[in-house]
C-alpha cells in the first residue's frame, strides 16, 4: 500500500454514502436498529435505505434497486435473509458498489451447505471487484468518522482502541464498557466468517490509522498464519497490540466452531506465535482493554523496575505481589530519591519500595513533588501510585475553613483540577509510564478528571501494575524484534 488511504479498508471505514438493506418501518427489526445506530451517531453523509416496498423509512426516502439511487453509494449494509443475499450482492455489482458489509448469518458456520453459499459470495465479490466484510459479523465502528452500522449505540467519546473481533456482539458490548474508563474506539470491525476480509487484513488497516494509539485483538482462530505474523510483526514496531485467545482450550474451540466456524489451534501454538510476533497476550477481556488503556496512552519503560507510590499499606503491598507475579523488579531506590522523600513524609512513612505516605499535609507532595522524586531515579523505569481524594473528604475540608457550600464546591473543582493536572503531566515530562489504581470509580470527580484526560486508572492496584506489567513486556518484545531486524539488514524506514 502507497498509505493508509489507499487501504481498501479505507473506504469501508470512511464512506460518505451508505446503502442499507433490511430496515423497514418495524422500528423492532435488527436491519431497522442497525439503521437507528448510524443515524444516532449523526453520520454526516447520505443514507439510503432500500426496501422492495417501502418508500421512507426514519425519514429517509428508501429506494428499490441499486439502480434508483442518485449516486453510487460508497458502502453497503446488508441486514437480510441468508437466500437473498447472492442476488443482492450481484445487483451491488452491477450498479458499482465496491464495498460492502454482510451482517447477515446463516453460511459456513452452519455447515457446509451454508459453506457452499458463502463461496458464491466470493465469486460475486472478486467478479465485480468487491470488498465485503462478513458474512455474519454485525458491522464497524469509526468514532472519529462519526460511523456505526451495529446493533447498539456508541455514547462514548472517539477514542484511540482500534479493535479487530472475530465475534460480532462482543465490539458493540465493550462500548459500555470502554466508557466506564472514559475511553472508546477509534476503529473497530466486527469481521465475523472473515470470507474476504480477516482479521490479518484488519490489523495491517488499523496499523497504519492515525486515531488508533493501540490495536486490540478478539481471536479464535488465525486462518492465513504466516501473513498475520508478517503483518503482526510489521505493525508491532510502531504501535502496540494486545491480543484476548479464546481456542485454546477443547471448550474454546468447540465455541469458536459453532460460532463462526472456525478451527482453533492449540493453546501453546498461538502462545508461541503471539509472543514471536510481538503481541500481547491478554487472559481475560477485561485485561486486555485494560493493557490498552496504559499501552495507548503511556511512553514505553527503558526496563522493568517499578516504584510504588501509596498512602495505604495495603493497596501498595498488593501492588507489589502483582508486580513480581508478572515479571516487574521493585526498583531499588538511589540514597538521593531516599534523602529527598525523608524531607517530605512523617516519621511513620515508608520510604522503601513501596514508598508508603500514610498522611501528608500538603497534596500536592503525593501528586507532584513525590512523583518527580522516583521518576527522576535512574533505578525506575515505571511507577503505580495508588488515587484516592475522595471529593466528599476536600469539601468538609473546605467547610471547616468556613467556605460555605457554594464556595466549597467551586474550591473543591479547581483543587481537583490541579491535582489532575500534576498527576497527568507526569509521564510526558519525564518520559516514563505511570499507571494508577483506585477502588473508587468515576463517580469520584477526581477519577473521571484523569480518566477524561486520558490517564489511565484502573479499579485496583494488582490491574493497574499488570498492565505496566504488559506494557514493559511489548517494550522488550518490540527491541527484540528490531533487533532482529537490523542483524539481518531489513529497511526499518520501507516499514
Amino acid at each position: 500500500m502507497n498509505g493508509y488511504s489507499d487501504n481498501p479498508l479505507y473506504k469501508v471505514m470512511h464512506p460518505e454514502s451508505v446503502a442499507f438493506w433490511g430496515a423497514s418501518s418495524n422500528p423492532l427489526g435488527m436491519g431497522s436498529v442497525q439503521l437507528s445506530q448510524l443515524v444516532a451517531m449523526k453520520f454526516p453523509g447520505a443514507v439510503f435505505p432500500m426496501h422492495p416496498r417501502e418508500t421512507e423509512i426514519m425519514g429517509y426516502k428508501a429506494y428499490r434497486h441499486v439502480k434508483d439511487l442518485p449516486v453510487v453509494p460508497d458502502l453497503a449494509v446488508f441486514v437480510l435473509p441468508t437466500k437473498v443475499v447472492p442476488e443482492v450482492l450481484e445487483e451491488c455489482g452491477q450498479g458499482g458498489i465496491k464495498y460492502v458489509v454482510i451482517v447477515s448469518a446463516g453460511f459456513a458456520e452452519m455447515g457446509s451447505e451454508g459453506k457452499q453459499m458463502q463461496d458464491r459470495l466470493v465469486e460475486i465479490a472478486r467478479k465485480y471487484g468487491i470488498v465485503f466484510l462478513g458474512p455474519n459479523c454485525i458491522g464497524v465502528i469509526n468514532s472519529h468518522w462519526k460511523l456505526n452500522t451495529t446493533f447498539f449505540p456508541y455514547d462514548a467519546q472517539p477514542g484511540f482502541i482500534g479493535i479487530a473481533s472475530q465475534s460480532g456482539s462482543f465490539v458493540t458490548q465493550m462500548f459500555v464498557h470502554l466508557e466506564t474508563f472514559g475511553m472508546g474506539f477509534s476503529q473497530g470491525f466486527s469481521i465475523g466468517n472473515e470470507a474476504m476480509v480477516d482479521i490479518a487484513d484488519c490489523l495491517e488497516y488499523l496499523g497504519g490509522c492515525p486515531d488508533t494509539k493501540v490495536i486490540a485483538l478478539y481471536i479464535e482462530s488465525i486462518r492465513r498464519g504466516r501473513e498475520f505474523f508478517r503483518v503482526a510483526r510489521k505493525v508491532s514496531k510502531k504501535k502496540p497490540i494486545v491480543a484476548f485467545y479464546v481456542g485454546g482450550s477443547e471448550s474454546g474451540k468447540k465455541a469458536a466452531m459453532s460460532h463462526t466456524g472456525a478451527m482453533a489451534g492449540p493453546d501453546s501454538l498461538y502462545d508461541g506465535i503471539l509472543k514471536q510476533a510481538g503481541i500481547i497476550r491478554a487472559h481475560s477481556i477485561q485485561e486486555m482493554f485494560d493493557f490498552c488503556f496504559v499501552m495507548g496512552s503511556q511512553p514505553l519503560p527503558n526496563g522493568n523496575r517499578i516504584a510504588i507510590l501509596t498512602h495505604s499499606g495495603g493497596p501498595g503491598a498488593a501492588a507489589a505481589d502483582a508486580a513480581e507475579r508478572n515479571g516487574l523488579q521493585l526498583a531499588t531506590l538511589s540514597p538521593k530519591t531516599v534523602d529527598a522523600l525523608r524531607e517530605l513524609v512523617p516519621h511513620t512513612a515508608s520510604i522503601g519500595n513501596p514508598v508508603d505516605l500514610t498522611f501528608n499535609k500538603d497534596p500536592n507532595d503525593y501528586t507532584k513533588t513525590m512523583p518527580s522524586i522516583l521518576l527522576q531515579d535512574d533505578n525506575v523505569d515505571s511507577l503505580f501510585m495508588y488515587l484516592l481524594i475522595p471529593v466528599g473528604r476536600v469539601m468538609q475540608a473546605l467547610a471547616a475553613t468556613g467556605a460555605n457550600h457554594e464556595q466549597a464546591t467551586i474550591l473543591a473543582d479547581q483543587f481537583l483540577d490541579s491535582q489532575c493536572h500534576a498527576v497527568v503531566g507526569l509521564s510526558g515530562k519525564f518520559g516514563k509510564p505511570v499507571a494508577g489504581g483506585s477502588f473508587c470509580t468515576r463517580n469520584e470527580p477526581f477519577i473521571r478528571k484523569l480518566q477524561d484526560a486520558g490517564f489511565p486508572v484502573l479499579t485496583s492496584p494488582e490491574r493497574a501494575v499488570r498492565a505496566l506489567a504488559g506494557l514493559s513486556r511489548y517494550a522488550k518484545a518490540r527491541q527484540a524484534i528490531l533487533a532482529e531486524d537490523r542483524k539481518h539488514g531489513v529497511d526499518q524506514t520501507a516499514e
